[in-house]
């Protein structure tokens, strides 16, 4: 998060440059339920690039919200999972889910 956006004292700009723009939150809720290794990932959200994909999880990671295991093995395998901190938002996730559904899709 840049200094400057945790220095206006707001809340939500504070959270929203952790969380903010078109992908990290759908990222966030894929992972809420399940560690999942990078193809499931990209298989739940088809229309985000594989590059795009890739530097979002690592700026998620960097960010402290989700962690990447890479497992010494062959094929290589990596996995994400949510953090403590990452999983901290899991309420916050459902709610927005809940009101998407309710809301905008009428489900």
């Amino acid at each position: 998060m840049e200094k400057k956006e945790a220095q206006t004292g707001c809340p939500v700009t504070a959270t929203i440059a952790l969380i903010g723009g078109r992908w990290k939150t759908i990222i966030l809720f894929v992972l809420s339920d399940h560690t999942r290794r990078f193809g499931e990932i990209a298989a739940r959200m088809p229309s985000i690039s594989r590059k795009v994909l890739t530097e979002q999880l690592k700026e998620l990671e960097a960010d402290g919200l989700i962690s990447r295991e890479q497992f010494r093995e062959i094929p290589p395998r990596v996995e994400y999972s949510l953090t403590d901190l990452g999983k901290s938002l899991s309420p916050v996730l459902d709610e927005m889910a809940a009101w998407g559904k309710e809301k905008v899709l009428n489900v």
